[in-house]
């Protein structure tokens, strides 16, 4: 398949589109890229969602799969996609969602037998299914129902929902009043007796929620459905009978609710946020019949994942500097023990947060991966790893082949703070011409992740290129004070957090002070932006999803309030730092040939952001290119999209910094 008319038949386009058969082909039809692993509570059965490729074509759809005798085998085989598998407590049902009778479209499925046959599909709820629990007690499953017209969040790709009898193509987008369509309610299915009804009344808009004791459910509430008012949500109680009582507010966000199995305590995640379901902070435990709320102590674990195991023992996973991290919280004494503090990535294709299940006796299920380590379904504890199943094939051995290796490496920022991340090189001595990966968020993190979850690392380490990605103040893994310092000064000391790095890499031989490039997607777009109308020592840029006009992105983004949150802590300062943040202010001072790249559906960073930064650029005598893919949104995610875009960020830099 080729890429487009534009970059077919070059060199760079014969490579990618080489490359990326040679990674991907033998893997067609098998699951790669796994994500949301469950167990059952005796640790005997698992399920996994993967990833499955068919072709260059398209996105990848999803399915179900356990591991068996080392290998893994699809549990649900009927079409469409399938994911977020769930076992009751008692394991004897499997309950999914999946979309076979509207694709996009998920409805929950169940299977009540041991056998992972074909399962059953529940009565529809109106909306998709985003999310399932099951209650404590297994009579019941709680449905986080997104409408077909709700807004999906900048790590779900930006857009909204779709409902399958979209209008025709001339019909114009309008933006009026909040439609019914607009909002997240929760639904409670019996399977016992087939009802299905909702629980959350009209006017409440839930984020995400989670079961506290069988007959009362713990949600992130607002009472408005819009993206930006996520960042405001509270933590509520709502009961059977659909009365609903706020019971925790923050000046930040609050993500991951779970309440005790006898509902005596409420589990939830405080921290500094800049996506929606990318959480990663404190963990609060709050007691229902008191109000009181205390702080747990998790040994500097920013957490991702909360788990309980029993009435007292919480399971919980995180982030601790580049470590994942997973431990057993005994919420009566406060001790803690922790099941596995490593180095391998254990998020699966989520790739930001750690995640995973915890059996009754405390093991762990997970995803293991690295840049060296194809993804693989592990239990942890009991005395040490067994791998489950792996993911390997001839096109993981292929891109091992030619995707170098990582290091951890860490630098002093000017200010004297230590600054992480992971350096990717080619085979052979330095010094090499280094691009600089920027990460989105900027709540987010790198760590030694399989193809650092994105496939520019290993194509451009493959090239030639050494790759480094950084781990800014800002960043996970670092407890709420580092992620905090961000907060209202993006642009402003991250800055010099990434400048120090490269000047660490040259030091040191590792880089080529002449041949240094910038590539990052949302907030690494920014900063892509942004570093080179701060510095003219960059050969080559490409900003992907970019915000690079503060007063236009407010105006027209769905997360104004995430960009008035990170830019500045006052509204009397805003304005000024609206302006003198922007980088299409400062863009006469650039010299670096700029790639912009942008999805036309993009509503977190719009297509509008990229074109005022390449026209700016532009008029000033700077090279510049924009790129708009009409089928994508906060990122390129498609194919035969990421074909065409791999080769011009492949051309881009070879072009202006030649490996």
């Amino acid at each position: 398949m080729a890429s487009s008319r534009e970059t077919a038949h070059t060199e760079q386009g014969d490579f990618v589109l080489g490359h990326l058969r040679a990674v991907h082909e033998p893997g067609f039809g098998k699951p790669s890229n796994l994500r949301e692993p469950h167990v059952t509570r005796d640790g005997t059965r698992t399920v996994v969602t993967a990833d499955v490729l068919d072709g260059l074509c398209g996105r990848p759809r999803t399915a179900l799969y356990t591991a068996t005798n080392g290998r893994f085998r699809q549990v649900s085989a009927l079409g469409g996609s399938a994911r977020s598998g769930r076992f009751s407590p008692d394991g004897r049902t499997l309950a999914f969602l999946a979309d076979r009778a509207v694709p996009g479209v998920f409805q929950l499925h169940l299977r009540a037998d041991g056998d992972f046959g074909e399962a059953e599909p529940a009565p529809a709820v109106p909306g998709t299914v985003e999310y399932l629990h099951w209650s404590p007690d297994g009579s019941r499953v709680l449905l986080g129902v997104a409408g077909l017209g709700a807004e999906l969040s900048g790590g779900q790709g930006s857009g909204t929902n779709h409902a399958a009898d979209r209008a025709e193509p001339w019909y114009p987008h309008v933006e009026d009043e909040v439609s019914d369509e607009a909002w997240r309610s929760l639904w409670v299915y019996t399977p016992a007796t087939g009802a299905l009804r909702r629980l959350s009344p009209e006017g409440l808009n839930c984020w995400e929620a989670g079961w506290s004791g069988p007959d009362r459910v713990a949600a992130i509430s607002s009472t408005a459905p819009g993206e930006d008012d996520w960042y405001d949500a509270a933590l509520t109680l709502i009961d059977l009978g659909g009365d609903v009582r706020t019971v925790l507010t923050s000046e930040v966000q609050l993500g991951l609710p779970a309440g005790s199995p006898d509902g005596r305590v409420v589990a939830v995640v405080e921290a500094v946020c800049s996506d929606r379901w990318l959480v990663a902070g404190d963990l609060l435990l709050l007691d229902v019949e008191s109000g009181e709320t205390r702080r747990a102590d998790t040994r500097g674990v920013d957490v991702t994942r909360l788990d309980w195991i029993d009435d007292v023992r919480l399971g919980y996973l995180g982030q601790r500097h580049l470590n994942s991290v997973a431990g057993v919280l005994d919420t009566t004494s406060g001790g803690v023990s922790e099941v596995f503090d490593t180095p391998v990535a254990c998020g699966g294709s989520t790739g930001v947060h750690t995640d995973g299940a915890f059996t009754a006796d405390g093991r762990v299920c997970t995803v293991h991966d690295s840049y060296r380590l194809p993804p693989q379904l592990v239990l942890s504890g009991g005395g040490g790893d067994r791998v489950l199943a792996s993911t390997s094939h001839p096109g993981t051995d292929h891109l091992l082949s030619v995707a170098g290796t990582s290091t951890p490496v860490s630098w002093r920022a000017p200010d004297g703070l230590e600054i992480e991340g992971i350096l990717c090189t080619p085979d052979g001595d330095g010094p090499f011409p280094l691009v600089v990966n920027l990460h989105g968020g900027p709540i987010w993190q790198f760590r030694d992740m399989w193809s650092m979850r994105s496939q520019w690392v290993p194509l451009l380490v493959a090239r030639g290129y050494a790759v480094l990605n950084p781990n800014p103040r800002g960043s996970s893994g670092r407890g709420q004070a580092f992620a905090g310092m961000v907060a209202g000064d993006m642009g402003g000391a991250d800055t010099h957090d990434i400048l120090s790095g490269i000047d660490a890499l040259v030091d040191r031989g590792v880089a080529d002070p002449t041949r240094i490039g910038l590539i990052g997607g949302s907030y690494g777009g920014f900063m892509s932006s942004w570093l080179v109308t701060q510095d003219d020592r960059f050969a080559a840029a490409v900003p992907i999803v970019p915000v690079t006009d503060w007063r236009s992105q407010n105006l027209t983004s769905n997360i104004a309030a995430w960009g008035a949150r990170f830019l500045s802590p006052s509204p009397d300062d805003r304005e000024a730092r609206t302006l003198d943040r922007s980088p299409v202010v400062h863009a006469g001072k650039a010299r670096t040939p700029c790639l912009n790249v942008a999805g036309a559906l993009d509503n977190c960073t719009p297509p509008g952001q990229a074109l005022e930064f390449h026209r700016a650029l532009r008029a000033n005598g700077v090279p510049s290119a924009l790129v708009v893919y009409p089928q994508e949104g906060h990122g390129v995610r498609g194919y035969p999209a990421q074909i065409d875009f791999l080769t011009r960020v492949l051309a881009w830099f070879e072009r202006h910094m030649p490996a």
